[in-house]
């Protein structure tokens, strides 16, 4: 398998301001960051974005590292209610398309060439009839956007989310005859939690659609983000499986609760990602 790139998702390191965790990232040998919009390292709202971006490109060029821009900022778009609105909110739902959208138009300005995003949570009081169109609506009025930013827009399967499992990307994908701006996010751990065969067997199936990859340790059935060796994933099998499809964007850990440690767990991180792919490299492959 050909060498793997692995990132550090700043949701991760909310403690520290934005040239701090990226010289912390750099000096340890991370490749790249995933990049939150959000109030804590880049804020997508109100006056003044361009220049937050272009402070952003120019610590990240300064830095060599490369960087995809998630879109899941827990109070980003409402101070009271967590994730609202999303693409399947009852009300708000272009207010959350609009973040993503400014998500696509900024990427090419920060050097990104993914944006992350996923459904949210479908209320109570709407059918899953209504879940899917809300859905297609809000990619569809994205993909221009994405076209025109030349970005892949990636969907990630959540746990407890409308989009659930990597099948359900899938079906929107085949629905829409699979546009090439539009791709597949995935996370081992939730890969791990959701998913009926392991996460190996996972990516190997979605081989080609998957544009981003977070990396967590989780257990079944149980949607908490861990540090690796504190859950079930076969890390080794995970990166061997990447190598399988050829895969070559980031791999970014993804901790979003554990900035309190996150110099610590970064270091940590990379070395075990660092030992397991030398395992993996002992792994036959098996597509």
């Amino acid at each position: 398998m050909s060498g793997l790139r692995f990132g550090y998702g700043l949701n991760g390191f909310t403690d520290h301001r934005l040239p701090d965790a990226l010289a912390v990232l750099a000096d340890l040998g991370y490749d790249g960051v995933a990049i939150t919009l959000d109030h804590a390292h880049l804020d997508p709202i109100g006056a003044g974005l361009a220049q937050r971006v272009a402070l952003a490109a120019r610590l990240l060029a300064r830095h060599g590292l490369d960087v995809v821009v998630e879109t899941g900022g827990r109070y980003v778009l409402d101070p009271r209610r967590k994730h609202h609105p999303t693409f399947v909110s009852d009300e708000g739902r272009e207010r959350r398309i609009d973040l993503v959208a400014t998500a696509l138009r900024i990427a090419p300005d920060l050097g990104a060439r993914v944006v992350s995003c996923w459904s949210g949570t479908l209320p109570e009081s709407a059918t899953a009839e209504q879940g899917r169109a809300r859905v297609d609506h809000a990619v569809t009025s994205l993909l221009p956007v994405a076209e025109a930013a030349g970005v892949t827009l990636a969907l990630e399967p959540e746990p407890g989310m409308f989009l659930e499992r990597v099948g359900d990307v899938v079906g929107l994908l085949d629905r829409l005859d699979r546009p090439a701006a539009l791709a597949l996010t995935i996370d081992v751990g939730h890969l791990t939690c959701t998913e009926d065969e392991p996460p190996g067997s996972v990516i190997r199936g979605a081989g080609h659609l998957v544009a981003n990859v977070q990396i967590d340790d989780m257990r079944r059935g149980v949607h908490e983000h861990l540090p690796f060796g504190d859950g079930e994933v076969d890390l080794p099998d995970v990166l061997a499986a990447l190598g399988d499809i050829g895969y070559g964007g980031l791999v970014h850990v993804e901790l979003p609760r554990h900035s309190h440690a996150a110099p610590v767990l970064a270091e940590r991180s990379l070395r075990a990602l660092r030992l397991a792919e030398a395992d993996a490299r002992q792994l036959e492959k098996r597509i």
